[in-house]
């Protein structure tokens, strides 16, 4: 008998399988150059059996990262690193009142030279330092997980994916919805085993945020002139502000089309062959990146081709929250890192799903009452359903999990049934990294954007 293990609400009974497989246990400025041939990072201690991580980067993403490092029990968090020197006080204060005691650098640089037994680092910068800070730790040894996006330039994502070859180290980009366990299962249960949607033919995603006000900073607190030029910013503003400006970061597109993009990859199992795109600065008129933007893929699937809409503003919050939403001939697969967003809709002519019911991977909700037809034309209502699945964790933690499980089990034979694979490594991360530049290079153009083959090599 299969063993199974219990949703945090007794939902579905994910297999032990899906679970390992989607969590800790799935298969899974300018900086200074250092030396390629650095020796590799040492294996863990017996004694601790602990992996030694640092976490670089310690703003807004490094603190959401941090409370998921906090909570994974394989690793010791012996490090953080911040040119602010408000965000390292903060960080060391924080830390030591969930009882950790780190240390405190300003730079990687100086982490690499005095923390010699580290293993692992976890890199949460500005994109324009992904790159840089990447591959300076894997050359001297370390594995690494980096934020997405792996850079704000095309070139500095192929170098991340070049040296994460060159050295045989492990590299994880932070598409943290290809570990979610309800990710895994929608797609492999739903989507790939019982194929739901029939012949998949559109698809579409968002994420809409409301108007926000620039980040502030405490002003006895500001760095130095001389501190930011070091780091390659102009001032505090920016330096707070950065994924405004184009040589720093790749605007929404990058900071949230770039994980519902990837699930348009990955869940279609291909690239796109085109993008025809739309977008611009027309709200803010003091920052260098578009506030909108709304994107068409092609795909060329084995069935044929489908659609893919993707849309991101930043001035408005309606719309539904954020989610990605894909259709076919027989159903339709909504799915979000939230699950109340989530629903699965059978199309009436559609065979019935009583087995996948019997199986307890999908749960029918109670046909509505009150819905009114007021067009003969109007096609009637698919059946609505939920994915019983659920887990309890942080949204980033499976991700971190699957990191750090590969880097314990690194060592072990290629077919070793317990060695872990990434659920994103870099090389993989790099084709969606080039299809959004393609949507910002449309945007640009004011035209269709073609994808070759060679735009996806490294």
């Amino acid at each position: 008998m299969q063993e199974v293990v219990k949703s945090d609400n007794g939902a579905r009974d994910v297999s032990r399988r899906e679970f390992l497989a989607s969590s800790a246990f799935a298969a899974m400025g300018a900086g200074l150059a250092l030396n390629a041939n650095a020796q590799a990072a040492p294996a863990a201690s017996p004694a601790s059996d602990k992996l030694r991580v640092a976490l670089i980067g310690f703003g807004a993403e490094g603190r959401v990262l941090l409370e998921s490092l906090l909570k994974i029990d394989m690793i010791k968090l012996v490090a953080i690193v911040d040119i602010w020197q408000y965000a390292r006080d903060y960080g060391q204060k924080y830390l030591e009142k969930q009882g950790v005691k780190v240390n405190a650098y300003e730079n990687y640089e100086d982490l690499l030279a005095k923390e010699k037994d580290l293993q692992a680092v976890v890199v949460a910068t500005p994109d324009f330092w992904h790159a840089p800070v990447t591959n300076a730790c894997l050359k001297a040894g370390l594995h690494v997980y980096c934020e997405k996006m792996m850079s704000n330039t095309i070139d500095g994502a192929k170098s991340m994916v070049k040296t994460m070859q060159e050295t045989g180290k492990l590299l994880q980009i932070g598409h943290q919805r290809r570990s979610n366990p309800r990710y895994i299962f929608a797609l492999n249960r739903l989507i790939r085993d019982a194929k739901i949607c029939g012949r998949m033919t559109a698809a579409n995603a968002q994420w809409n945020r409301a108007v926000a006000e620039d980040l502030n900073w405490p002003k006895k607190f500001a760095m130095t002139a001389d501190q930011l030029k070091k780091y390659g910013f102009e001032d505090m503003h920016q330096f707070r502000n950065w994924r405004w400006y184009k040589k720093y970061g790749g605007g929404p597109l990058s900071d949230l089309g770039a994980h519902q993009i990837d699930i348009f990859n990955w869940w279609f199992g291909i690239s796109p062959a085109n993008v025809i795109a739309a977008g611009g600065l027309d709200y803010y008129k003091d920052r260098d990146w578009f506030d909108n933007a709304m994107v068409i893929y092609e795909y060329h699937l084995p069935e044929g081709t489908a659609r893919a809409f993707y849309q991101v503003q930043t001035t408005t919050s309606a719309g539904g929250g954020y989610f990605e939403y894909f259709m076919g001939t027989q159903g339709s697969l909504k799915i979000s890192e939230n699950p109340r967003l989530t629903a699965v809709f059978r199309e009436p002519s559609a065979p019935q799903w009583d087995d996948l019911i019997n199986k307890n991977y999908l749960k029918q909700k109670a046909a509505a009452t009150d819905v009114v037809k007021v067009d003969v034309r109007e096609s009637k209502p698919p059946d609505e359903f939920d994915i019983p699945v659920t887990f309890s964790k942080l949204i980033h933690q499976p991700h971190l999990e699957n990191f750090f499980k590969a880097v314990l089990t690194a060592s072990l034979e290629e077919k070793n049934p317990k060695k872990v694979k990434l659920n994103c490594p870099a090389d993989e991360a790099f084709h969606s990294e080039v299809v959004i530049f393609k949507a910002i290079e449309a945007i640009n153009a004011k035209k269709m954007v073609e994808m070759t083959p060679a735009d996806f090599e490294v």
